[in-house]
C-alpha cells in the first residue's frame, strides 16, 4: 500500500511541475542565475519530501512548488526590468585567465585552485594554455573556457560585465 502512495506522490509532483514549467516557461530551470539555481534545489527537495515523506500533505508539496514557481517567475521579471535589482540578486561573472594567464588574485576571490582550473580546462578539450583566451567563473558557479587559435580574438561584449 506504502508504494502505491509513494507513486501517486510522485506522479502528482510531477505533474504539477510540468505544468508549472508550462505556465512559467523553461527558464525556471534554466540556471542562468544563482537564484534561479537555489530554486531549483529547492523545488527537488519540496519534490522529494512531498514523494517521500507520509506526514506531509500532496496539497501543500503543491502549494509549495507553486510557491517557489511564483517567487522565481516575480524576481525574474523585477531583474529583467531594474539594473539595482540585478545586481543585488546576482554574483558578478569574474575573469580567472586571459591571454594564457592565469589571474591569481580573481583565481583566489573564487575559491579554486589551480588543479580546478586545469580540470575545467581539460573538460572544455584545451590542449595548449596559449590558446586558451579567456575563462570565466559564471553567475552560476559554471567556468567557461574561451579558446582557440592564438590569431583569434574574443569580441568585447562576451566580457561585458564580466569583472577583471
Amino acid at each position: 500500500m506504502i508504494a502505491v502512495e509513494i507513486i501517486f506522490r510522485a506522479f502528482v509532483s510531477v505533474v504539477t511541475v510540468i505544468l508549472l514549467l508550462r505556465l512559467n516557461g523553461l527558464r525556471s530551470f534554466s540556471k542562468m542565475s544563482s537564484f534561479d539555481f537555489a530554486t531549483t534545489v529547492a523545488c527537488g527537495s519540496v519534490i522529494a519530501s512531498t514523494v517521500i515523506s507520509p506526514d506531509q500533505s500532496v496539497l501543500l508539496g503543491i502549494f509549495a512548488l507553486v510557491g517557489l514557481f511564483v517567487v522565481q517567475a516575480t524576481v525574474a521579471r523585477i531583474r529583467t526590468h531594474t539594473g539595482w535589482a540585478q545586481s543585488l540578486i546576482d554574483n558578478e561573472p569574474i575573469l580567472i585567465m586571459e591571454g594564457g594567464r592565469i589571474l591569481p588574485d580573481n583565481l583566489r576571490r573564487t575559491k579554486m585552485t589551480e588543479d580546478d582550473l586545469y580540470s575545467k580546462l581539460r573538460e572544455a578539450n584545451a590542449y595548449d594554455l596559449d590558446r586558451v583566451h579567456a575563462v570565466v567563473f559564471e553567475t552560476t558557479g559554471d567556468v567557461s573556457v574561451l579558446h582557440g587559435d592564438a590569431d583569434d580574438t574574443v569580441s568585447p561584449e562576451l566580457l561585458s560585465g564580466v569583472r577583471r
